[in-house]
C-alpha cells in the first residue's frame, strides 16, 4: 500500500497569486514544490531563453571551445565520441551539426552496446587513432574514462569530455575523498566538484547546445543560430529523465513548442510513423512513444541508424529509417515483456525477494534491455534493482533505484567487486565477472540502511479538492504548469468521503475501473477512471465485506459505498462531446 502525503503548502500564496496573476490553485500548488517568490513563480510559469545561464560559467567550456575552434581551423580530424541512449543520440546529433556548420573535419563513433559496452572502449580509442583521429570529443560519456583517456593522450590525440554523469572518487592517505577526473584537455561536466555553474541537474544534450552556443560565439557566427539545437536538447531532457524545473523546465517548454512545428526531416517522420501527426505533442509522447525508437536502435542494433534518420536531408531517405525505428522498438517491447515474467518468476522462486536491494542474473535476458526490465521490477517491488545479464566478455548490467537509495553512491562502495561501472543516484550501468555477482548481492543488502517508511512508495498530494471545485477553467489553468515529469510532477489532488453512485469494469481486458461520483449538495455526478484499478477494487471489497458483495455492487446493488481517492482532473472528449472526469491514482475504502 502507498503512503498517502499531502505536500506543505506555506501562507501567503494567494497574495502572490494576485502579484503574477494567476490562479490561487496554481500559486499554492508552487508554493508546496518550493517555489515561494513572485519572482520565482513568474519565472516558473512564463519560462524564457533569457533565464538560461551563462553557459561559459561552467568549467572548462570557454578552453574545450577554444580547443575545438582551433581544430576546426587547422583541419585536424574530430571524432564525436557518443553513446547509444537517446541523450547520446541527441548530444552526437547536436555536436556534429553544430561542429559542420563552421567547416569542421568531423565524424561520429557511437559504440556497439554489446561489443564495446557503454563509454569509451581502449580498443576503440586505438582504432580511432589508426583512421587518423586527432581529437576526441565525447558526449554523455567520458567522465569515468580514466584509463581510456590516459591512452588517447598517450597516442597524442586531444581529448574534451563533456558530460553529465557523476563523478567518481577515492579515498586518499588520509581517508578523505577525493574526485577522479581523467587527463581530458577539458572537462565540461557541471557535477565537478569545482564547477561553478550554478544548474547541476542538466542532462547531456543540454551540456551540448550550451557547447554549441559557445562555438558560435568563439566562431564570430550568429549565437541564435544555436537555438535550433533546443529542439534537440529537450528532447534528451525529457528521455533521460532529469527534474524539469530550472533550465531543464525552460530547454523543454521551448524545445516542444519547436517539435510540435519541426524543420528536421528525420524527426517529422519519426512522428508520422509513430502515430503523433496532427497531435499536440508532450512530454509523454516524447518520453514513451518517440524516445523509445531512438533508444531501439541502440539496443537492437547500432545507435547509428538513429544518429542518420536525424541528419536525414528528404524524406526518401527518413521514411524507411523511421519505420525501422518503430519496427524495432516493437521487438523491444516484446521481448522485454517476456523479459520481465522470467525476472518476477525467479524472484517469487527464490529467497531474494526477502532482500532489500534486488540483484539478479539473468543469462537469457538481452543486455540492451536490461534497464528496462530493471526499471519494471522496481516499480513492482519498490526496491532498488539491478538486472545483470550475459555479455559479451562478463556478466553486464544495469539498476534503477527508488527515493532515499543512491545507487551510484553504494556501487562506489563495492567497485572492488566491479570491472566497470557509472551512473546517477536513481540509475546506474555495471559489469563484472561472474564470481562476484554473489558478493555483489551481500554487500549492498548488507550495507542497506532502507528503513521500511523509505521502502513503502509514497504518493505527494498537492492539495484536497472536492469534486465540486472541479470545472472547465481550472483544468485549463493547471495546463499552465506544463510542462510535466520529473521534478514537476502533474497535479495530484485528493478528497475524502466520495459518494459512488455506480460501479462499471470497461476495457477489452476488463482492468478498467469506472466510478459514477456524486457531487455534494447538486443533482449532478462525475467520473471516475482507474485503467489498473479492478483487481484492487476487487480485493478490497473482498476483504472489506464477502466475495459476492463485489458482484452485488456491479449490478447496483449493496449499501452505498464511499472512497477516499487521489486524482488528477481531465477532460474527456467523446464524440465531439466534453466532459469532466477524474483520474484515479489510488483509492481506499474509507474508514
Amino acid at each position: 500500500m502507498a503512503k498517502w502525503m499531502l505536500r506543505r503548502s506555506s501562507s501567503g500564496s494567494d497574495q502572490i497569486a494576485a502579484v503574477v496573476g494567476i490562479n490561487p490553485i496554481l500559486a499554492s500548488i508552487l508554493a508546496s514544490r518550493g517555489v515561494r517568490s513572485p519572482e520565482a513563480v513568474k519565472k516558473f510559469m512564463f519560462p524564457s531563453l533569457q533565464d538560461l545561464h551563462n553557459p561559459q560559467e561552467m568549467k572548462d567550456m570557454n578552453k574545450g571551445v577554444e580547443l575545438v575552434t582551433e581544430y576546426i581551423k587547422a583541419d585536424k580530424k574530430i571524432v564525436i565520441y557518443g553513446d547509444y541512449d537517446v541523450d547520446g543520440v541527441m548530444s552526437t546529433v547536436i555536436l556534429l551539426k553544430a561542429l559542420k556548420r563552421w567547416g569542421a573535419n568531423v565524424s561520429y563513433h557511437i559504440p556497439d552496446r554489446e561489443a564495446e559496452g557503454y563509454g569509451m572502449n581502449l580498443q576503440s580509442v586505438e582504432l580511432l587513432y589508426q583512421k587518423g583521429c586527432q581529437m576526441i570529443l565525447t558526449c554523455d560519456n567520458g567522465i569515468a574514462a580514466v584509463k581510456e583517456i590516459k591512452r588517447a593522450k598517450e597516442l597524442g590525440m586531444a581529448v574534451v569530455i563533456v558530460d553529465h554523469h557523476e563523478v567518481s572518487h577515492e579515498e586518499d592517505a588520509k581517508g578523505c575523498s577525493i574526485e577522479v577526473l581523467p587527463p581530458a584537455d577539458a572537462v565540461i561536466d557541471p557535477k565537478q566538484a569545482a564547477c561553478p555553474y550554478p544548474f547541476k541537474l542538466l542532462c547531456a544534450g543540454a551540456i551540448c547546445f550550451k557547447f554549441a552556443q559557445v562555438l558560435y560565439r568563439q566562431m564570430g557566427g550568429n549565437e541564435q543560430e544555436a537555438a535550433e539545437f533546443i529542439e534537440y536538447a529537450s528532447i534528451a531532457t525529457v528521455c533521460d529523465v532529469v527534474d524539469l524545473v530550472e533550465e531543464n523546465r525552460i530547454i523543454v517548454a521551448y524545445g516542444l513548442e519547436m517539435l510540435n512545428q519541426t524543420k528536421n526531416v528525420g524527426l517529422a517522420a519519426l512522428i508520422k510513423e509513430t502515430g503523433l501527426y496532427e497531435k499536440k505533442i508532450d512530454p509523454y509522447h516524447v518520453g514513451f512513444v518517440i524516445g523509445p525508437c531512438i533508444n531501439a536502435t541502440g539496443r537492437l542494433e547500432l545507435a547509428s541508424g538513429a544518429v542518420e534518420l536525424l541528419l536525414a536531408q528528404d524524406i526518401e531517405q527518413a521514411e524507411p529509417l523511421a519505420k525501422k525505428l518503430r519496427e524495432l522498438n516493437v521487438k523491444r517491447q516484446s521481448m522485454t515483456s517476456e523479459a520481465v515474467e522470467k525476472v518476477v518468476k525467479t524472484i517469487e522462486s527464490r529467497d531474494i525477494k526477502r532482500d532489500k536491494v534486488l540483484v539478479i542474473y539473468e543469462q537469457s535476458i538481452h543486455e540492451s534491455i536490461a534497464g528496462i526490465v530493471a526499471g519494471r521490477i522496481k516499480e513492482r517491488y519498490y526496491l532498488p534493482t539491478i538486472v545483470l545479464t550475459e555479455g559479451k566478455e562478463m556478466p553486464k548490467g544495469s539498476g534503477r533505484s527508488i527515493e532515499g537509495y543512491n545507487m551510484f553512491e553504494e556501487l562506489l562502495r563495492c567497485k572492488e567487486l566491479l570491472h566497470k561501472f557509472g551512473g546517477h543516484p536513481m540509475a546506474a550501468g555495471l559489469s563484472l565477472q561472474e564470481h562476484n555477482i554473489d558478493f555483489l548481492r551481500k554487500q549492498l543488502n548488507e550495507s542497506c540502511t532502507l528503513t521500511e517508511d523509505e521502502l513503502t512508495p509514497k504518493i505527494r498530494i498537492d492539495q484536497p479538492l472536492p469534486p465540486e471545485e472541479i470545472t472547465f477553467e481550472l483544468i485549463h489553468e493547471l495546463k499552465k504548469l506544463a510542462p510535466f515529469g520529473k521534478g514537476n510532477a502533474s497535479p495530484l489532488f485528493a478528497q475524502k468521503n466520495i459518494l459512488i453512485q455506480k460501479i462499471n469494469i470497461l476495457g477489452k481486458e476488463k482492468n478498467v475501473l469506472k466510478l459514477l461520483c456524486t457531487i455534494q449538495n447538486s443533482k449532478r455526478s462525475i467520473s471516475a477512471i482507474s485503467f489498473d484499478g479492478v483487481e484492487k477494487f476487487q480485493t478490497m471489497i473482498s476483504q472489506a465485506y464477502d466475495e459476492s458483495y463485489f458482484e452485488q455492487l456491479l449490478l447496483g446493488r449493496g449499501q452505498p459505498l464511499k472512497l477516499d481517492m487521489i486524482f488528477s482532473p481531465e477532460i474527456n472528449t467523446f464524440n465531439g462531446t466534453e466532459s469532466l472526469q477524474m483520474i484515479i491514482k489510488d483509492f481506499r475504502l474509507c474508514k
